[in-house]
């Protein structure tokens, strides 16, 4: 394992190079790295690296979590948060509701069956967006109307939303006794308890920390920790009361930047180091889940299916925008944002097809169900990424050094970086 990790590695960053000498996004370089030493290609990764892949992943989901509690201040989210909110839960639901439609009359599915696959699609890939909006809030890019923190906000909790929809919808399919009722309910709880939860763990931290004073690295690696510990337990009360950990683990880092501004922007920069091992990680995991046999045979009414609900999406985006500030160019790059698909389409996208199978049920359409969400990935998440470095450069401008004060307490970088 530890020679597949170190190629990993090696390969990466060599491939990172590479693509951001070309202008391309390295992430892009490191998911396809991923896709040729994977199972389905080279076959070079040692079995046991991808059996332990989906706890690497949601390790390094939660660095990015973590750093964007760390990027958003109290200032910022009282701005944004009524327009994050609604970019949090419109887009996810009118593609969804898009993908349900059509999916009897692109793809042959019934429309429950429709529905888990419009659950699976519907979330956006924070793994592609936070590190991209992250770099543009360092260069002032779209700060003076606060669009990276809007989008780095509202996206993360678009996948809390969507992986709770289609656990409910998927436990209806298989049969389950599902509550339709309390699932909705659920959803705001689920946010809000994990708000809660994270904003008393931080409390305590930030005092903890004042008083014994560790290393900021020893700082670091206890809030990871910690953050991991909440996500399983979101894991062990599933089913029994409603707790989002990737919220609760976003609120440590908010409850920090408020109360100790230093702090966090100390936590941040090593958090900055962090990530970019956990980058390589991550989007070379990912890349490795894609079966290029199995994204090939979805075939074009699977890429129409996609490109149905990313219209749908972008769709859900401009309502969302009614009213704002943004330019025509401003609220393109808001849609394009929202478009990458990856990290939840890697972790629930077999998830139907072993209900189907533990149900005994026809697994044809997990089996679809599963090609689809490969090609997203593979449709979406490279060039989504690329889509958004180009396009963010063009359209937001650079905010002018006095002119949002407030906004350096949020973004400030390590100088080594």
């Amino acid at each position: 394992m530890a020679v597949s990790i170190a190629e990993i590695i090696l390969l990466c960053l060599i491939a990172d190079w590479c693509f951001r000498r070309m202008r391309i996004p390295g992430l892009v370089g490191m998911l396809l790295v991923g896709v040729i030493l994977g199972p389905y290609a080279l076959e070079f990764l040692d079995p046991g690296l991808l059996t332990i892949g989906p706890d690497l992943r949601l390790s390094a989901l939660i660095v990015i979590l973590l750093r964007v509690g760390f990027e958003l201040s109290r200032s910022t989210l009282h701005r944004i948060g009524g327009r994050a909110l609604l970019l949090a839960f419109i887009p996810a639901t009118i593609e969804g509701a898009a993908i349900t439609i059509a999916g009897p009359w692109l793809l042959g599915l019934s429309l429950l069956e429709s529905a888990v696959l419009g659950s699976v699609l519907a979330a956006v890939s924070p793994a592609v967006v936070v590190p991209s909006m992250i770099e543009f809030m360092k260069e002032r890019r779209g700060a003076t109307k606060e669009i990276p923190s809007m989008i780095m906000a509202a996206a993360s909790v678009d996948d809390v939303y969507v992986i709770v929809a289609h656990t409910a919808i998927l436990g209806v399919y298989v049969g389950q006794q599902v509550n339709l009722a309390t699932q909705i309910v659920s959803v705001p709880l689920s946010l809000i308890l994990g708000i809660a939860v994270g904003i008393a763990i931080g409390s305590v931290l930030y005092k903890l920390f004042d008083r014994f004073n560790p290393r900021a690295t020893k700082r670091v690696l206890i809030v990871i920790a910690l953050s991991i510990l909440l996500v399983r337990i979101q894991h062990s009360l599933s089913g029994v009361l409603p707790f989002a950990g990737l919220v609760s683990a976003m609120a440590i880092g908010f409850i920090i930047l408020e109360k100790r501004e230093y702090m966090a922007h100390e936590l941040s920069a090593k958090l900055a180091k962090t990530w970019v091992f956990a980058e390589i990680i991550l989007f070379s995991m990912v890349g490795a889940q894609v079966n290029i046999g199995i994204a090939w045979r979805a075939g074009l009414m699977g890429a129409a299916i996609i490109g149905l609900g990313l219209l749908a999406r972008s769709i859900g985006v401009g309502l969302c925008l009614i009213g704002s500030r943004l330019n025509i160019g401003e609220r393109c790059f808001v849609a394009v944002a929202y478009s990458p698909k990856a990290t939840v389409q890697a972790a629930i996208g077999s998830a139907p097809l072993l209900a189907m199978r533990s149900a005994g049920m026809d697994t044809a359409p997990g089996e679809m169900i599963l090609a689809i969400a490969v090609l997203s990935i593979f449709l979406t998440a490279s060039t989504g990424a690329w889509a958004i470095n180009v396009l963010g450069r063009r359209v937001l401008e650079i905010a002018p050094e006095s002119e949002h004060d407030a906004y350096d307490a949020a973004v400030e970088s390590d100088p080594e970086e």
